[in-house]
């Protein structure tokens, strides 16, 4: 009953369905009135032809000959009579069986199909709705946000769109979509924006900065994350009113170019006072081949190796497992560890010369960045770029097709030591990491992936290390959204703090035997509000301990069912 009240209210409060009723009842006004004209002038022709027929009869002729079901049962004689049933078929054809149905499909079933449509996507939240996430773009970036929310966090979100069409798409899809106009106050209020967790914009750059600026007028205080494209936008949007601004596109590129070898040595992931977590490849250096127990690291440099990546698998680090060409380092300590470990790194760094150039596939966003850390680490490089413009007058751009040989070669592919490869078709970097493993087996490789499921293919493909650039700006925006939890750029890894409690109190981290049945590695714990990092693994934990782990999500899964812990 609510339904169909809905129905009827959308039929006398919308104008254009109240103009489209209106012409509605205009034509069956029309219709009525030949109907009534054609049964008064039946009677007429028959009395003139000498026959007697009932009010009722005469309409039911009528409507029989218009509609072409002609029973025949009742016919004229005269000419005037047959010429007369003629005229009434033809109407009946041109009104009934053509302007009719049009007409009824124009100015009512399709305006209440519409009306069904618009009841089914929802325009606004109800009142009990507090701490979700409003995201005003499905893109690459809040799909794989979208996800984790989903798998990992109790966070509910709803994806604000500004076209009918598209949020009723959405909708049949499965996502939580609404819509509503993005320059209207009257949309956040209807989103509950006051209790909401975070306002999420990845739009461009005018139209985040429309949505900030808008939300500003209903409510002060929710967290507003906005993407930008320009360098320039940075300060627009800020004084429209967004909380944190991003140009991902340039954090991804950065984050490539950190990874090259032969850098400045472990590239810094996440820090927490003196913790410091980093990532190093181990490439062309003296630790490749060895067992972690071979290369003593720990006692060398005092950082902890807390596991290794294997061409995107992550795996916890254990005195057997073996350095290979892949193998990334996922590194703990501080500061001064980290130095130690980067200086016995560099020096032991081999077959790479000073004058190596480090190789670009593409030069936008993503491959200038990545040519700004490269700078800031003193490593030359070329950049190969099929968009003239963007060639033009540049002194380490080389114009041309990645996928041209003789390009290759003249861009130094034969002598480079890295790879990157920054294209925004996820299609052709695959084909390029094939083509660049195959003319130099031995080359690193670093690729990026737009989309999650191509990360696997680009690993499959030959590349060293691959970064997503949803997942990267998803956990981005996740390390806002929950402090406590932090999620680092590289995906699939997570640090997490848990209680001792007495389930691991009283015994020491060697005989809890954390990392062997769960996979997490224990790299600092906080003690009387003190930070003890890379822990003895022979000292007993006391009852008030915090955790500071790292792990996989499945990891940190099996942690809680393990031990029962609570996990913030």
């Amino acid at each position: 009953m609510k339904y169909i009240i809905s129905q009827l209210t959308y039929f006398t409060r919308n104008k254009k369905a109240k103009r489209d009723t209106f012409l509605l009842f205009r034509f069956f006004l029309v219709l009525v009135f030949i109907i009534t004209t054609y049964s008064i002038l039946f009677h007429v022709l028959m009395l003139y032809e000498g026959k007697e027929f009932s009010w009722i009869t005469g309409f039911y002729w009528t409507l029989t000959v218009m509609s072409t079901l002609g029973f025949g049962d009742i016919t004229f004689k005269s000419d005037i009579g047959l010429i007369f049933s003629i005229v009434v078929l033809l109407t009946g054809i041109v009104y009934l069986l053509v302007m009719l149905p049009f007409t009824f499909i124009q100015f009512f079933y399709a305006p209440w199909l519409e009306a069904q449509e618009k009841a089914r996507t929802p325009k606004e939240l109800p009142e009990e709705t507090k701490n979700h996430i409003i995201v005003t773009n499905l893109d690459p970036i809040t799909i794989n946000l979208i996800k984790k929310l989903s798998s990992s966090f109790d966070y509910e979100y709803v994806i604000l769109v500004d076209e009918l069409q598209k949020a009723q798409e959405l909708y049949n899809l499965g996502y939580k979509a609404v819509w509503g106009d993005y320059g209207d106050p009257e949309t956040y209020t209807r989103l509950r924006v006051h209790n909401a967790a975070m306002v999420i914009a990845t739009n461009d750059d005018m139209i985040n900065t429309s949505i900030a600026f808008t939300i500003r007028e209903v409510c002060k205080t929710v967290p507003i994350i906005t993407s930008a494209n320009e360098e320039h936008s940075f300060d627009i949007l800020k004084s429209a009113g967004s909380t944190h601004t991003f140009q991902f596109t340039k954090m991804l590129g950065k984050s490539l170019g950190r990874r090259t070898i032969g850098g400045v040595g472990a590239n810094i992931l996440w820090q927490h006072g003196q913790l410091l977590i980093a990532e190093a490849p181990a490439m062309r250096t003296a630790l490749m081949g060895k067992t972690l127990a071979e290369t003593k690291l720990r006692e060398k440099t005092g950082a902890t190796v807390v596991g290794v990546w294997e061409r995107g698998h992550f795996e916890s680090a254990k005195p057997q497992t073996i350095i290979d060409t892949s193998t990334v380092l996922v590194l703990a300590g501080s500061a001064q560890q980290l130095k130690n470990f980067d200086s016995y790194f560099s020096i032991n760094c081999t077959n790479v010369s000073i004058d190596a150039p480090t190789l670009i596939l593409g030069g936008g966003r993503v491959g200038n960045a990545a040519a700004e850390a490269l700078e800031e680490q003193k490593i030359p490089y070329k950049i190969v770029e099929k968009n003239r413009t963007l060639t033009a007058n540049k002194k380490d751009y080389i114009y041309g097709n990645a996928a041209d040989i003789s390009i290759l070669r003249k861009s130094g592919i034969m002598e480079a030591r890295s790879v990157i490869i920054t294209t925004h078709n996820d299609d052709m970097n695959i084909y390029l990491t094939i083509y660049c493993r195959q003319l130099r087996p031995d080359v690193q490789i670093i690729s990026r992936a737009n989309g999650e499921r191509t990360v696997s293919k680009l690993h499959r493909a030959g590349a060293d290390l691959v970064m997503s650039y949803a997942s990267m700006a998803a956990n981005t925006i996740i390390n806002l959204l929950n402090q406590e939890q932090m999620l680092m750029i590289v995906e699939g890894l997570s640090i997490f703090r848990a209680s001792a409690q007495h389930s691991l109190a009283g015994k020491s981290l060697s005989e809890n035997q954390i990392r062997e049945e769960t996979g997490c590695s224990v790299v600092a714990i906080t003690r009387e509000d003190k930070l003890v990092l890379n822990p003895d693994p022979f000292n007993p934990l006391e009852l008030n301990d915090e955790l500071i782990l790292i792990g996989t999500a499945e990891a940190e899964k099996h942690f809680k069912e393990r031990f029962g812990v609570s996990i913030h």
